[in-house]
């Protein structure tokens, strides 16, 4: 897959990008990064890129020319088809579907994305309606511009490409994989004992059909607890029904636990001392 970058810092998105699983899917040749910055398009001695907003207000907004060219630019360095995204807090959200959607031409992908990155107050809006698939949103913030954002967009499809990663499995057992959506379960590793506690016996039991049941009950818990409208999306089995009441069953009995063991002040053995 081939991603352009329109970015006044498109060496600053190519330097993150440089790194672990997206760095490694460039080397593997399944991905391309090209950046592309309007100031070279831009006309006169200061290269400007952005003017005041008509009607007053602070701040600048980009000028179209200079964009405009460099998407030109851009789409003309590959005949491939190019889906073009403004990256922009006013655009849908950005999710593992959609992102597993950028993959797949034909499916709100394409063989190759152009990420749009803006700056200042933003970009002349005549330019985004005439050259601008779609608006992405990594979240309910405002970043400085949509550099980090295009960053993150790469990352979450770089990895999503096959052979990206070492095992194809890690992706496919991901938070919000799979049709529920959900967040995934605990994981544990060497050692076995660990002054922060132990590991839990079902895992070491070779027994796989209780290891997925457990880690299936894990996932459905944690999702419950910190992200409950995802499980409000999907309407239960009976079974998983019985693993989310057996979840919070355990979780009961372990605060029930905990009280038992905690001195008559309210504080647990484990609690560290208020000033010590």
């Amino acid at each position: 897959m081939r991603i352009d970058l329109i970015s006044l810092f498109p060496d600053f998105v190519a330097q993150i990008a440089g790194h672990g699983v997206v760095g490694r899917a460039q080397e593997r040749g399944l991905l391309s990064i090209h950046g592309w910055n309007p100031r070279d398009y831009a006309e006169g001695n200061y290269r400007r890129v952005d003017e005041r907003p008509f009607g007053g207000g602070p701040g600048m907004v980009m000028l179209i020319d200079p964009l405009r060219a460099a998407l030109n630019a851009a789409r003309a360095a590959d005949p491939r088809p190019a889906r073009t995204i403004y990256m922009s807090p006013q655009g849908a959200p950005l999710t593992q579907p959609k992102a597993r959607a950028l993959t797949q031409p034909g499916e709100g992908g394409a063989e190759r994305l152009i990420l749009l990155c803006g700056r200042y107050e933003g970009v002349d809006e005549r330019l985004l309606r005439a050259e601008v698939d779609e608006e992405l949103s990594i979240g309910d913030y405002v970043l400085s511009g949509g550099e980090l954002a295009a960053a993150v967009v790469i990352d979450a499809v770089a990895r999503l490409l096959p052979g990206a990663l070492n095992d194809a499995e890690s992706a496919a057992q991901d938070s919000f994989e799979g049709e529920e959506g959900w967040l995934d379960c605990p994981h544990y590793t060497r050692p076995l004992e660990h002054a922060l506690g132990g590991v839990p016996p079902v895992l070491l039991s070779g027994n796989h059909a209780e290891i997925a049941r457990w880690r299936r009950m894990q996932s459905l818990g944690r999702t419950w607890l910190r992200r409950p409208e995802l499980i409000g999306r999907a309407a239960l089995s009976k079974a998983d029904e019985s693993l989310l009441r057996a979840f919070l069953a355990e979780r009961e009995a372990e605060a029930a636990d905990r009280a038992e063991t905690a001195e008559p002040d309210g504080r647990r053995d484990s609690d560290p001392v208020p000033g010590g």
